[in-house]
């Protein structure tokens, strides 16, 4: 491939270096930073978690770490209640600890992917439809590509398989072959274990099968220019030391990807897959970032059920709440395939998964949390399903553009309520008239959702930062209430009940703090004299889209680089995620054996060449959600590849 290019691509061109022969290793790479975009290893949550734990008292500690909401949505299981507050004789907030004004940045809210299916009985033909929409981070070129294989079989019968693919590793990571189509969405199961653990000297520990030395090894980072990087590092039986406990206490590393067997390219036999159970029993034995795998077969049947491996843990299992283990954890090998969690048609008809919480019970001990998302956008996506008794693929791709801003009316009327009560100003009268016409959407022309939105960060900062701050300060240990994914259960209850002990003194009553809230949120959009409705959410909300190397080019050449920044419906709490540089990295729908109706976006376009006049095809069709054929284009350029006496495949 490399011998038939008629020149270097460009970005090598730009970066002064030759294109290397690809090796079978590099595809285990690409596979492994996916990992890293899926599945952390850093364990900062667990860190913080653990920081937290030591320092608050228990009630508190249990209230704020709170496992679930009002707002979950699984399919097995119910909703977790929001631990009780606690009471002033366990914690009480002095007038030493009020918050400071000084500005925070925003937390990183929770986003993820959907991925869901409908069985027969609720299509509108007889037919089990899936769809899925993967979020990731948005470049040029986009994270997957666009591909449709056909090929016979050992026996001369044609066979197809069509969706999309990574990039430098073969074959379809999500799609159909007609007889079952299968999506993902990240798991957020505990597919990590920091390990602390006491160390004699510099060179040797203490492990559970007496004194051990250290594994030492060297690693040298050559940088071009510059002299090379000589880094030195230590493993464990557990796996590589990554830093300290709260009592200085090394810490190693146990993580999905880096234990045997941890990744491999069986996903690939998803092609040949055609049955719904045979596509199930595919995933589980899969080496993948762990997913949420859903699976609708030709049949009209339906299921779910985790596609990467779970580790066997013994002396430490998928205990509540994540903290930092102790040296008795150990990993034995993965959990059989016959183990796993499994779901097979059920009565409802349908399949939702949003990285939510998906089951309760002995799974979820299995499967451990690593952070599930708050269930706020999943459940919004049950009850679009739920509603409607006779599907197709366009209704699947309303639901998934659908942008209403469901879990923030609660919001919304909490503000209203507090601008109704409020000594008015002229501020405050504007923000109660723009809230009181928004449109219920994250829709680019409503500065109503960006005020209610900016009110809900304000108001969660005025509550929780009191409660942690002594406890996290002077730390430099990762610590800190926005580590916590299901901190909007405490939050809601707080400003339910407001028990004046858990209240900053600063403010005399629960309304002064919202009051204080809402002038933030005036004071943040009144700037230089503009109005709120001057400030819709279109207006922070515009796309970010560029090649890796924009920013190094002339500004002047730097658009041929980038996607239009077009402002964008959508956030992250309901099914349209999307913020300027995170979203949809593809929306497919698909019933396997109809894929002449299936449908497929993508941003950006498959050329990978700002000068290809496919760099931006089709991104517009992304961009306003217009129904996109996955197999109906015009075929302009086909590439065959023929096999030659050596065995090789030369195009």
């Amino acid at each position: 491939g490399l011998e038939a290019l008629p020149g270097r691509p460009f970005e090598y061109v730009f970066l002064g270096l030759k294109p290397e022969e690809w090796k079978p290793e590099d595809s285990a790479l690409v596979s492994l930073s996916m990992f890293l975009q899926l599945n952390p290893w850093e364990g900062h949550r667990k860190m913080a978690v653990s920081a937290l734990e030591a320092a608050l008292p228990k009630e508190l500690f249990d209230f704020l770490v709170s496992r679930g909401t009002e707002l979950d949505a699984p399919m097995l299981g119910q909703a977790f209640e929001t631990p009780p507050l606690p009471g002033p004789d366990v914690f009480r907030l002095k007038r030493i600890q009020a918050g400071s004004e000084e500005r925070k940045p925003e937390p990183r809210e929770g986003v993820g992917s959907n991925a869901w299916a409908v069985a027969a009985s609720k299509s509108s033909d007889g037919r089990a439809i899936l769809a899925c929409d993967m979020h990731l981070g948005l470049m040029l070129p986009n994270t997957w590509f666009r591909v449709i294989l056909n090929w016979k079989d050992e026996n001369g019968s044609p066979r197809m398989v069509a969706g999309v693919s990574l990039p430098g590793v073969p074959g379809v990571v999500v799609g159909t072959n007609a007889h079952v189509a299968w999506g993902f969405t990240n798991s957020y199961g505990d597919w990590v274990d920091l390990v602390a653990f006491d160390p004699v000297g510099i060179a040797s520990y203490h492990s559970p099968e007496g004194l051990r030395e250290f594994d030492s090894f060297e690693e040298t980072i050559r940088i071009r220019g510059e002299e090379p990087v000589l880094g030195r590092y230590q493993s464990t039986i557990w796996g590589p030391v990554v830093g300290e406990d709260l009592h200085g206490r090394p810490v190693a590393l146990r993580w999905v990807a880096e234990r045997p067997g941890g990744l491999n390219f069986k996903l690939l036999d998803m092609a040949s897959a055609r049955t719904l159970d045979e596509a199930l029993s595919i995933a589980r034995g899969c080496g993948i970032p762990p997913q949420n795998c859903v699976v609708a077969d030709s049949e009209g049947r339906i299921g779910w059920t985790i596609a990467g491996r779970i580790p066997r843990r013994v002396g430490c299992g998928s205990t509540w709440p994540p903290r930092i283990s102790t040296d008795q954890c150990r990993w034995e090998g993965w959990v059989d395939p016959e183990d796993y969690p499994l779901i097979l048609d059920p009565p409802s008809g349908i399949i939702w998964t949003a990285n939510n919480r998906v089951v309760d019970g002995p799974w979820l001990e299995l499967l451990g949390d690593g952070g599930y998302n708050l269930g706020a956008r999943a459940g919004q996506i049950r009850n679009a399903l739920l509603s409607q008794s006779e599907m197709n693929e366009k209704d699947m791709l309303k639901i998934q553009l659908d942008d209403r801003a469901i879990f923030l009316s609660w919001w919304r009327d909490l503000l209203f309520e507090t601008l109704k009560a409020a000594p008015p100003t002229p501020g405050r009268e504007e923000l109660k008239d723009v809230v009181e016409h928004w449109s219920g959407h994250a829709a680019i022309d409503d500065p109503g959702y960006r005020m209610v939105r900016a009110f809900r960060i304000y108001t969660r900062e005025l509550l929780l930062d009191p409660l942690v701050k002594e406890a996290c300060s002077g730390t430099d240990f990762p610590c800190g209430w926005q580590y916590l994914g299901q901190r909007e259960g405490p939050v809601r209850e707080l400003l339910r009940k407001m028990p004046a002990w858990l209240l900053d003194p600063a403010f005399e009553s629960r309304q002064k703090l919202l009051e204080a809230a809402a002038d933030r949120v005036i004071g943040e959009f009144s700037r230089e004299g503009s109005h709120l409705r001057d400030h819709p959410w279109g207006e922070r909300n515009r796309l970010r889209m560029s090649h890796p190397l924009a920013p190094m080019v002339p500004r002047i050449l730097r658009g041929f680089f980038e996607m239009p920044r077009a402002p964008l419906p959508g956030d992250t709490e309901m099914p349209r995620v999307q913020g300027p540089t995170f979203g949809a990295s593809e929306r497919l729908v698909v019933s396997p054996g109809h894929e002449s109706d299936a449908l497929l976006e993508m941003p950006g376009g498959q050329g990978g060449s700002p000068r290809s006049p496919y760099f931006r095809a089709g991104h517009m069709d992304w961009v306003e959600g217009r129904p996109s054929p996955l197999l109906g284009h015009e075929i302009r350029y086909r590439l065959q590849l023929l096999p030659q006496g050596d065995g090789r495949l030369t195009p």
